[in-house]
């Protein structure tokens, strides 16, 4: 007799919670098919958007658990537009379930992503680049990079865009699909020193073990350079005009490379001239033919 006062009493709570579910807060009718809205409808739009709300962000926790504070904040905004994604396609199925017709919604939404997508490839392949970049870890803040024969130092990296400060202290906005599409020359990439050089010509003649001994004094002389490993010369070519040597050497810091080449070749001019070594200018020797002349006639009109 308890177990079936039980039973009812539990059949009599289910069946009022489905005929609350069942109420009706907003009704249309169009005809033969009457739009109703009801509380467990609303209710299910509510439970799905918070499910959603926590799926997304575990996602995000758990993609960018490895990443640094910073980067982490930058993927805010991608899981801002799925989070709203999701909200739409759940809108939509909400009122396709309360007897909505959404085809002509659907045709109007697809005219519309399409457009939307065409006008905004690039921008989705920046945004697709920059994820790359802050995942992989290509690309760093403070790493010297080379693009379109310019060299800058990374300062900032974002989801669509990278910030490069160059050395003539202008910032360089660089699209982050550039990054997957171009090639990118990374001088950091493996480690902070890079090798540099300077190219210097001599004249035939002059006395290379001792052109080696300056340049190599140059290097020693010069700050800004690395002890380890030691700078070296290279005998490169016989030019046309000059003997070529490379006087190579290593910095800690390639985006200040340029002054330290330039203070290099000061003090190879200033040595070079105390130690009666010259650099040669192209010189051309030039030939002149008359021919069907007599040559003592041109030997005459020359001196005339």
């Amino acid at each position: 007799m308890q177990g079936e006062v039980k039973e009812f009493i539990q059949e009599d709570i289910w069946g009022n919670i489905l005929e609350f579910f069942r109420i009706t807060l907003i009704s249309f009718d169009s005809g033969d098919n009457p739009i109703k809205i009801t509380v467990g409808l609303v209710l299910l739009v509510v439970t799905t958007f918070f499910i959603t709300n926590i799926v997304l962000r575990g996602i995000r926790i758990l993609f960018t658990r490895r990443l640094e504070e910073n980067d982490k904040l930058k993927f805010i905004s991608v899981f801002k537009f799925l989070r709203y994604l999701v909200y739409l396609i759940v809108i939509i199925l909400t009122l396709s379930s309360a007897g909505i017709d959404i085809t002509i919604l659907l045709t109007a939404s697809a005219a519309l992503f399409v457009g939307l997508g065409l006008a905004l490839q690039e921008l989705f392949q920046d945004v697709i680049g920059g994820v790359f970049i802050i995942t992989d870890k290509t690309l760093l803040v403070g790493d010297i990079i080379e693009m379109d024969g310019r060299v800058g130092r990374v300062i900032d990296i974002k989801l669509r865009t990278t910030r490069v400060l160059t050395r003539d202290d202008k910032v360089m906005i660089i699209p982050n699909h550039k990054f997957i599409s171009d090639v990118i020359l990374n001088y950091t990439q493996n480690h902070k020193t890079t090798r540099e050089s300077v190219k210097v010509g001599v004249a035939y003649g002059s006395d290379t073990q001792r052109v080696k001994a300056i340049l190599l004094e140059c290097a020693k002389e010069q700050t800004g350079l690395v002890k380890k490993p030691d700078p070296f010369v290279t005998f490169d070519d016989f030019a046309d005009s000059a003997l070529v040597f490379s006087l190579h050497f290593f910095v800690s810091d390639s985006f200040v490379d340029p002054k330290i080449k330039s203070e290099l070749r000061f003090k190879i001019d200033d040595k070079f001239r105390l130690n009666n070594i010259t650099i040669p200018f192209p010189q051309r020797d030039v030939h002149m033919f008359y021919p069907n002349t007599n040559p003592n006639e041109s030997k005459n009109e020359e001196k005339l």
